[in-house]
């Protein structure tokens, strides 16, 4: 009886520790600057965010942004719609970071898990982009107003780098922010409001 109770425990064992691994490897990194939805949710900031408030580091989806990646409508939570709540627009209730059009400004991104990284894309809104829908490609100006290459190192625990915001913007934007992984099919996805 103490055979099989140790096998069972052994096998019990092996499988939570697979569930962590599991787990543990869909959890990598958010923006906090400019603040991003996830991170507004975690800190509780925002409420009724579902289960992203407990993985803000989580929203990961396809790469290849914005040929690939998530579909129109799904891009906030990176396709995964168990974090619907950051694709809702929440009629302009997300607290915006305030920026200025054509100044620098450092982007800012926290690490649960470092991964061979190809770059870092920041994609900004249109003038005139409908706020109260959904963010879609088309919502977005065409290319990345920032790339920041990162020859398939790894990041440290915390990264900044700095970026001029493309100038002629007013009002309430947002910003697409994609950290590309290198060695998996995948990126990160952060939604940041900013008001200009």
């Amino acid at each position: 009886m103490r055979k099989k109770s140790g096998i069972a425990a052994v096998a019990l064992g092996v499988a939570a520790a697979s569930l962590l691994s599991v787990s543990g490897a869909s959890s990598h990194g958010y923006t906090d600057a400019p603040i991003s939805r996830q991170k507004l949710c975690a800190d509780r900031t925002v409420r009724n965010c579902g289960d992203i408030q407990w993985e803000p580091q989580s929203v990961e989806g396809p790469k290849g942004f914005p040929s690939g990646g998530p579909s129109d409508g799904t891009i906030c939570a990176g396709g995964n719609s168990r974090f619907a709540q950051l694709d809702d627009q929440r009629a302009g209730a997300w607290p915006a970071t305030k920026v200025t059009a054509g100044q620098s400004y450092t982007f800012r991104w926290q690490f649960t898990a470092r991964h061979a990284t190809t770059d870092f894309r920041y994609y900004i809104t249109k003038n005139g982009w409908d706020s109260s829908r959904p963010l879609t490609r088309a919502a977005l100006d065409p290319q990345p107003f920032l790339v920041v290459p990162y020859n398939n190192q790894q990041p440290p625990a915390t990264l900044s780098h700095s970026g001029v915001i493309p100038a002629g913007k007013t009002g309430r934007h947002m910003i697409l922010g994609v950290w590309t992984i290198a060695d998996t099919g995948n990126a990160f996805y952060a939604c940041s409001d900013v008001q200009f």
